[in-house]
Order: C-alpha cells, then sequence, then structure tokens
C-alpha cells in the first residue's frame, strides 16, 4: 500500500481495504495520524495567511 492511500484512507477520501485486519492499537494510531494531518494544514494555512494577505491589510 502506498503512501498516498494510505494518506486517502486517512483523509477519508478513499475506502479502507475490507480485506485488511483492523487492531484496536491500529486505531489509536491512524487516528492520532488524522489529528497530526489535520493540525498540520490548519498551521499551513495560518503560516500562508500571515505571509501573503496580512500584508496587504497593514498598509
Amino acid at each position: 500500500m502506498g503512501i498516498w492511500n494510505q494518506l486517502a484512507e486517512y483523509l477519508y477520501i478513499k475506502k479502507r481495504d475490507p480485506n485488511v485486519e483492523r487492531t484496536q492499537w491500529m486505531k489509536y494510531m491512524h487516528g492520532m495520524n488524522r489529528i497530526s494531518i489535520l493540525m498540520f494544514v490548519i498551521v499551513l494555512v495560518l503560516m500562508l495567511f500571515k505571509m501573503f494577505l496580512l500584508p496587504f491589510f497593514r498598509k
């Protein structure tokens, strides 16, 4: 399984493979990965806002 497929499954873009066994620890790991990806995207948007849009409002 490639990294793009795994990322798509984390973000609920692609359905997961029903043949793969899911343990409780794997569910925890995937949940933590979803949280970290979401936090990364939020911070990335905030940084882009501060770098590109905020200077226009300060003039």
